[in-house]
């Protein structure tokens, strides 16, 4: 059999545990080095492809790759960038089927999310049609946790454990202070339909009285006049209140509480501002001191804190997704799925790509109490896994020791530049 080069790529917003899937991919395409010669990355994801900015990861030593586990960002480069339909731009298509066999690529592992899983099953189709068939197999990546049939994805495990060890511990700041001080605290975390990371925030709260007081989710549409209730409420029996709320709190009609207005390269609308928002309203309607303030980028990138399931699941992906490819599957992306009993265990799964690609996998109703402003113990015991473990990187100089690659290019073999609209 003759061997074949391999294309791995990250894409959109990345995960504290990206990399460890990336770790995953490499180590197994160097076991599989029977069938596969060289893997080559994405340099900022699928535009590394378009503009035939390869990077060589034969160049990395084992060392470096392996310290891949526990470093975050994205060690390639991402990108927001979705390729539209072939029928819409058939050219960017046929320049990726002329990249991938310039540099005689027959394997493409695309780490992301739905959009991506899309595009690799696109690219599974046309490349059949244009008589140079490529082996597409996703990899599952996204703090969302939106994506269809895996049980949860890589990525929101680590954001679901930082953002609950947060809630926890702003709130002892605030609970401590609340007499003379900040009344209501507001933490603004990632979801734009998918509340999975504001839920998670329910974690923190095991005893009655224990913050978060109120969550607010994209799945409920919000109630000005049941909110400010609550608050007020809460103030009044433990003495302050903390919220935490999902960027895509929507009102009833669907708009967001937070359309900042634009759209981002996705097509997605552009939001933010969701905690100053509720802040200024409590404000305004009940006079209570306020603090807020926006996980951001933080949460995503955390990787001190990151859960050891969500880094071994991550992993695991990558790997699985380099078996899927060397046993003749195609246009598939491994799975978690949650076995059976008491204690919390997990295998490998499969899923066809068109099975997954642009489908969000909302909150179930009834991981929500009745009043919307918190999670149920259903939810709770689905959640509480997955943050489970410590996976510490080590530290140098007080700082966690990171992954720094030499990102060697690929020599160019196509004459003609490509330009990414």
């Amino acid at each position: 059999m003759t061997k074949k080069n391999a294309f791995y790529a990250q894409s959109g917003g990345v995960t504290a545990v990206i990399n460890a899937s990336a770790c995953g991919v490499i180590k197994a395409a160097r076991k599989h080095s029977d069938k596969i010669n060289k893997l080559y990355a994405g340099h900022n994801g699928i535009i590394g492809a378009l503009t035939e900015d390869l990077i060589d990861t034969t160049a990395e030593s084992d060392e470096t790759v392996e310290a891949l586990m526990h470093t975050p960002g994205g060690a390639f480069g991402s990108c927001r960038y979705k390729l539209k339909s072939v029928e819409e731009n058939k050219a960017e298509y046929e320049r990726l089927i002329q990249v991938f066999e310039a540099h005689d690529i027959g394997y493409f592992f695309y780490n992301g999310g739905g959009d991506s899983q899309d595009t690799a099953n696109k690219v599974s189709q046309i490349s059949e049609k244009m008589g140079y068939p490529i082996t597409c197999i996703g990899v599952p990546k996204t703090v969302d946790n939106d994506l269809p049939i895996t049980d949860n994805c890589p990525g929101f495990g680590s954001v679901a454990k930082y953002v609950a060890v947060s809630v926890r511990e702003a709130a002892l700041d605030v609970a401590s202070m609340c007499e003379s001080s900040t009344k209501v605290f507001i933490m603004e975390v990632m979801g734009r339909h998918a509340g999975w990371i504001a839920a998670s925030a329910g974690l923190a709260h095991e005893v009655e009285g224990d913050p978060p007081h109120i969550i607010l989710f994209p799945e409920i549409a919000f109630d000005k006049e049941a909110f400010l209730r609550k608050v007020k409420q809460s103030v009044l029996e433990h003495g302050y209140c903390v919220i935490v709320v999902s960027e895509g709190a929507q009102n009833e009609d669907g708009t967001f509480l937070a359309d900042a207005g634009g759209k981002d390269a996705f097509g997605h609308t552009q939001l933010g501002g969701v905690a100053p928002f509720l802040a200024n309203m409590v404000k305004d309607e009940l006079g209570y001191k306020y603090h807020w303030a926006v996980a951001d980028y933080l949460q995503r990138a955390a990787r001190h804190i990151a859960s050891a399931t969500d880094v071994e699941q991550a992993y695991a992906m990558g790997e699985a997704a380099v078996e899927f490819a060397m046993a003749g599957k195609n246009a598939v992306m491994p799975t978690i799925v949650r076995n059976e009993g008491d204690t919390y265990s997990w295998s490998v799964g499969e899923a066809k790509l068109a099975d997954v690609a642009n489908i969000e996998q909302k909150m179930p109703r009834s991981y929500i109490t009745e009043d919307g402003f918190g999670i149920t113990k259903v939810c709770h015991d689905y959640l509480q896994p997955l943050i489970i473990g410590e996976a510490h990187p080590p530290y140098e100089n007080g700082l966690p020791k990171i992954a720094r690659l030499k990102l060697e290019r690929v020599e160019k073999k196509l004459n003609k530049p490509f330009k990414v609209k």
